[in-house]
Order: C-alpha cells, then sequence, then structure tokens
C-alpha cells in the first residue's frame, strides 16, 4: 500500500513538472536591430552583422529653364529660343568603417534624369577612401570653387570636371593639406587630337580655416596627333600645363554662411583647366598644327544668407583664348555673370530662381549672347 501510494505520488509530480514546463516561455531567435552609429555624424546606422555605417540619402529635383540667344545682333532665331524642362532623382550611399590604418569610406551618388521626355541615368560619384588615398570618380583635385547660384543657367569659366583618378592626400595639421593625383584625361581634351596614352598629372595644396579657405593648383596634359591629324602635318607630341589659385572668404559679420571667392586659371595646351564655357566653342582646341593654344579665366562670385531662409548668390567669369594663326577660328573672348535667390521655408527644402547672361565674341567671327532663366524646386532627404 505505501509502495502504491509512493508511485502515485511521483506520477503526480512528474505530471505538474510537465505542465508547468509547457507555461514556460520559448526564447526568441537571435535579431540583428538596427543600431544607430554616431562616429561619423547623423543619420548613420551599421548595416545588420557588420561593423560597417551605411548613410542613405536622396533627392528630387524638377526644373524649367527658357533660353534666347542673340546671334549678330538678331533675336529669337526659331533654332535658338525654347525651354528644357527637367525632373531628377539622386541616391546617395556612403558607407565608412574604422580600421587601424583610419576610416575605410566607399561613397556613391547616381541620378536618373527626364528632360523633355528624354530618359537618361547617370553615376555622379563612385570612389574609396582610406589612409589618405582615394580611388574612384570624383572631382578633379584642381577644381577650386564651382559656383555659388542655385542653378547655374549658363555655363562660368573656371575648372568644374568629374573624372577617374588615384590620388594620395597628405594633411599636415591647421588645415593645410597637400594633394598628387594622376587623372583620366579624357574629360580633359579640347579639340580632334587624343586618346588615352598618358593621364594627367595634377598637384594641388590648399589651407582651409576658420577664415574661409585657399588653394593652388597645377597640371600637366600630353596632347599628342591622332590618326585623323598625322605627326607629318601636326608635328610632335607636346605638354601641356595649366596653373590655378583660387581664395574664399567667410562673412561672418554679414551672416553666418555668407562668404565671397575669386580665383584665375591660365592653361597653355590644357585649355580645359580654364573653364568649359569658352572650351565648349566649335574650333577652340589644346593645339593647332603642332603648336598649343592658351588662354585664362578669371572669375568670383558671393553667397549672402539674407534671412535664415532666403539666400541670394551671384557669379561672374571672363575667359580668353589665344587661338595660333593656324586655327580655323580667331582668338575667342566669353563672359558670364548668374545671379539667384533661393528660399528654404522647411529644412531640405528650397525653391528659387536663377537667371544667367553670357556673350561670346570670336575674333573676325560670330558674336553671340544667351539669356536663359530658371526655376527650381529641390527636396534632400
Amino acid at each position: 500500500m505505501k509502495l502504491k501510494s509512493l508511485m502515485l505520488g511521483a506520477a503526480a509530480v512528474a505530471t505538474a513538472t510537465t505542465a508547468q514546463a509547457a507555461d514556460l516561455p520559448v526564447a526568441p531567435e537571435p535579431v540583428d536591430y538596427v543600431r544607430v552609429c554616431d562616429a561619423y555624424g547623423a543619420r548613420f546606422y551599421y548595416i545588420p552583422g557588420t561593423e560597417t555605417c551605411l548613410r542613405v540619402g536622396g533627392r528630387v529635383r524638377t526644373q524649367f529653364v527658357v533660353n534666347n540667344v542673340l546671334d549678330n545682333g538678331n533675336w529669337g532665331t526659331r533654332n535658338s529660343d525654347g525651354y528644357s524642362w527637367l525632373s531628377r532623382g539622386y541616391l546617395y550611399l556612403d558607407a565608412r568603417t574604422a580600421t587601424e590604418f583610419g576610416t575605410l569610406r566607399a561613397y556613391v551618388s547616381m541620378y536618373a534624369t527626364n528632360v523633355n521626355g528624354v530618359n537618361s541615368t547617370t553615376l555622379d560619384n563612385a570612389y574609396i577612401q582610406w589612409g589618405g588615398l582615394t580611388a574612384g570618380y570624383l572631382g578633379s583635385n584642381f577644381n577650386i570653387y564651382t559656383g555659388q547660384t542655385f542653378m547655374g543657367v549658363v555655363t562660368r569659366d573656371w575648372s568644374d570636371v568629374t573624372t577617374n583618378q588615384i590620388a594620395y592626400t597628405a594633411a599636415f595639421g591647421n588645415g593645410l593639406s597637400a594633394t598628387i593625383a594622376l587623372e583620366d584625361r579624357s574629360n580633359r581634351e579640347v579639340g580632334s587630337y587624343g586618346g588615352t596614352r598618358a593621364p594627367d598629372v595634377v598637384a594641388a595644396l590648399g589651407i582651409s580655416q576658420g577664415w574661409g579657405s585657399a588653394q593652388l593648383s597645377g597640371a600637366l596634359h600630353q596632347v599628342y596627333p591622332n590618326t585623323a591629324n598625322n605627326r607629318a602635318t601636326a608635328g610632335e607630341d607636346q605638354l601641356g600645363w595649366a596653373v590655378g589659385a583660387g581664395v574664399n572668404f567667410n562673412l561672418p559679420f554679414a551672416s553666418s554662411g555668407s562668404n565671397i571667392y575669386f580665383q584665375g586659371f591660365y592653361a597653355d595646351g590644357a585649355l580645359s583647366y580654364i573653364g568649359n564655357g569658352i572650351t565648349g566653342v566649335t574650333g577652340v582646341s589644346d593645339y593647332t598644327n603642332g603648336s598649343t593654344n592658351n588662354g585664362f579665366s578669371v572669375s568670383g562670385g558671393a553667397y549672402i544668407q539674407a534671412t535664415s531662409t532666403i539666400g541670394l548668390a551671384l557669379d561672374g567669369s571672363y575667359a580668353s583664348v589665344d587661338m595660333n594663326n593656324a586655327a580655323a577660328i580667331g582668338d575667342v573672348d566669353r563672359w558670364a555673370i548668374d545671379g539667384s535667390v533661393q528660399w528654404s521655408p522647411v529644412s531640405g527644402f528650397v525653391m528659387g530662381a536663377d537667371i544667367g547672361y553670357a556673350d561670346t565674341d570670336i575674333s573676325g567671327g560670330t558674336d553671340t549672347e544667351a539669356l536663359l532663366f530658371g526655376v527650381r524646386m529641390q527636396r534632400t532627404f
């Protein structure tokens, strides 16, 4: 009888233990939650399962630009009047990882555009940075200041080129740095010669402090004939070169964010380095029949933060190219001015208007003027 009671008690305890075990909560599977990464500023987060911090951003822009061209005193020709209507969407990706040699960064920006019903896609930037080394597609190290205005409806003359490159930057402290780079010459060719036999060599010395910033730039650019313009008539290879200098002053006495800049460039056989406006004129080239052509540009601009939401900007430039006597066109002079007003009622959202005027004069040839006006709406997130 006693044995039977013990067996019944053991069975009851076992049943109760089983019931209690069934009531216990089951441990959830481990989950990689998104963690905020504050090492590189706002809006970065850790990619789950890694120690890499990522920032994702974007922009939507839409704008409408009307233009009119005056050619030798005749306004309103049927072939030149018109408008362009653009809508564009951007994607920005910025990935950073801490290493024993410094931050390893990979950056990509791209956009898709529709202009008057025609779609296109563009790689804006794609580069890697690590330990002072930069490799990929981004703005040339020769560039200094690339404009203040909101839209820039007319092209002003200064170096503003994005290109493939490999560069090393050494920082010396107190805002002083020096850069040496090899850059793809494909976007620097002016005229009908070329190939990709030798990259451009670019160097820059810069300083950035509380008062503003300044930079000295230099470049070497090989000029050589191609099969359509052979050595027998064009001559041997030439070495083109360019130099530039610019300074930017902050204007805190006006308002925070206000500044003014000045810059100048000179080039011989490397005219792309003085600006995109004058080098886009048909007939302008780095060399003609073995002799290099030279030119210069000077420019300046200002941005004034008039109120907490309204900004005013103005850019202007003058450029001149001295074509040698064997060239198909005479010397070229071009000046351009562009101004804008923008309003940002909400952080990341801007609306504004822009007006620009440019005059291109070819010695012994045409005098072409362009007047453009545009409005833009833009949201960055």
